[in-house]
């Protein structure tokens, strides 16, 4: 049995290694921030939001996919959490049956893969009921296959005949076995037979009977009790361990269904917490990579919405067709948060997950990457600027046409005119190369060189600033300004202070 509700085709796999620079956008993008929202304090739930988010999927086909199934589980949470809850419960009764133990003896194999079968077909008959009553108010294609899936595999017949079974495998008349005689007279060829249908009349076993010698192991010998438990193990050998294979199977099934709807999950449970906050979230458009869009309305930072109680402020954007977006503007005007909203609505909407927006719809990007300053090395190895062409170094090799690089006030270790110069050429190649590029800077000859190319897959935003020094923290398009208004910073401060 396959679940497929993260894929149309194929199963989630949660030992995925995670992207080589999974570290650095989980620092620039605060990234534990929204994996504790959507776990809620669960190791697990954590460890798959962590693998889905970060395993962006390539093509709108498959998010679409995604956002389906998601929209079902939005429409019947308690069904999804009812289900979830029932995989989870499932895994944690193998535990009782001290499954791990079953190994070593045929007997005890069989034993406790009959007990931990009659368990699993207790949850399939619940998962099954729960189909069969909930799943014409699932519409997805994936959520339809699954229930499809239940019907077909788990009818009454199956189940009639999986208890048969599981009755004659507890033997309680005993083990009927056939051997043959090898060399030097030592068994060979041990084969478990049907035992005889004891519902037959008197007469049918009379008339059936065939001829057989009977010796009876005396009570005190060990060794001949010992011999005829072995040779009971031979004959139950390979039925014992096409049970436990077939309760591993439905454990897999399990196990896969408490780690494909743990996503979904982590979504209910990250939208439960913004929906309490009053902050809007939509389900973006997805579009090829080599379709240059980003557009959006209320766009906001979902992590910065986490941390705070009053509502953040959301901004617009119409940059279809752009490549390159330079920001520029008043310092502490939220531009790294815009920056970081970017990143995170990028990561959102590639996994299948709604975004922090009234509206969103961008390009699929084939990979994303954070360049943002650091802190001075403390160990004195390096410079800024050294440590700053490092890390770029090491994005440059691992970059691909289409994909997406997120520059925070890189460069600006050195001096205004080499920052802007070393950054300038960077940026040309990259964008000689298809890369789509959002940089925010302070350096006003790095923007004010783009903008005066007059590149039309260019655009250009400016943090927006009253005329009394106060923060919109919205972005407007416009041109670089040569200050960053740093002198608002020092009024608010040391007259504040004053």
């Amino acid at each position: 049995m396959r679940v497929f509700l993260l894929y149309p085709d194929q199963d989630f796999d949660l030992q995925r290694e995670l992207p080589l620079n999974e570290a650095a956008l989980t620092q620039d993008l605060e990234l534990n921030r929204l994996f504790n929202a959507m776990a809620r304090g669960d190791r697990f739930l954590y460890e798959v939001a962590q693998k889905t988010v970060l395993s962006s999927l390539r093509s709108p086909d498959p998010i679409r996919y995604r956002q389906d199934i998601l929209k079902d589980c939005l429409k019947n949470p308690a069904i999804v959490r009812n289900i979830y809850d029932l995989a989870v419960d499932s895994i944690e009764s193998k535990k009782k049956h001290y499954y791990w133990f079953s190994g070593r003896y045929p007997s005890s194999t069989l034993h406790t893969s009959v007990e931990m079968l009659q368990t699993f077909v207790g949850f399939l008959k619940d998962l099954k009921n729960i189909a069969d009553e909930q799943a014409a108010n699932f519409a997805s294609a994936g959520f339809t296959q699954f229930f499809a899936m239940l019907e077909h595999e788990l009818s009454d017949d199956y189940f009639a005949l999986v208890q048969t079974h599981l009755k004659e495998l507890k033997f309680r008349n005993g083990v009927l076995i056939s051997a043959e005689l090898g060399r030097g007279n030592q068994g060979t060829n041990y084969v478990l037979r049907k035992s005889p249908d004891h519902k037959r009349s008197w007469l049918e076993r009379f008339f059936a009977k065939e001829p057989a010698f009977t010796y009876r192991v005396p009570e005190r010998d060990v060794n001949g009790a010992r011999a005829l438990s072995e040779l009971r193990g031979r004959g139950i050998n390979l039925v014992a361990n096409a049970l436990a294979q077939s309760a591993d199977h439905i454990l897999s099934f399990f196990n896969l269904l408490r780690i494909e709807l743990a996503f979904y999950i982590g979504c209910l449970n990250l939208h439960d917490q913004l929906t309490d906050k009053g902050e809007p979230t939509c389900f973006p458009v997805p579009v090829p990579p080599d379709e240059r869009r980003e557009s959006f309305r209320g766009l906001y930072d979902v992590c910065l919405a986490l941390s705070l109680d009053q509502r953040v402020v959301g901004n617009d954007l119409d940059a279809d067709a752009k490549d390159l977006m330079i920001i520029t503007g008043a310092n502490q005007g939220g531009k790294s948060t815009f920056l970081r909203s970017l990143g995170l609505a990028q990561l959102l909407m590639q996994c299948g997950m709604f975004v922090p927006a009234a509206s969103f719809s961008a390009n699929i990007c084939d990979g994303l990457f954070t360049h943002y300053k650091r802190e001075e090395d403390v160990t004195m190895s390096s410079g800024k600027l050294d440590e700053e062409l490092k890390r770029l170094s090491a994005i440059v090799d691992a970059v691909r046409t289409n994909s997406l690089l997120l520059f925070n006030e890189s460069f600006a270790a050195t001096n205004e005119r080499e920052g802007s110069e070393i950054a300038g050429q960077i940026i040309a190649a990259l964008l000689e190369k298809g890369i789509k590029i959002c940089f925010v800077t302070h350096l006003y000859e790095l923007a004010q060189s783009f903008y005066d190319q007059n590149l039309a897959n260019a655009i250009f935003l400016r943090a927006q600033r009253q005329a009394g020094g106060g923060r919109t923290y919205k972005l407007i398009e416009g041109i670089p300004l040569k200050t960053s208004y740093g002198q608002d910073l020092y009024n608010r401060i040391f007259r504040t202070a004053n």
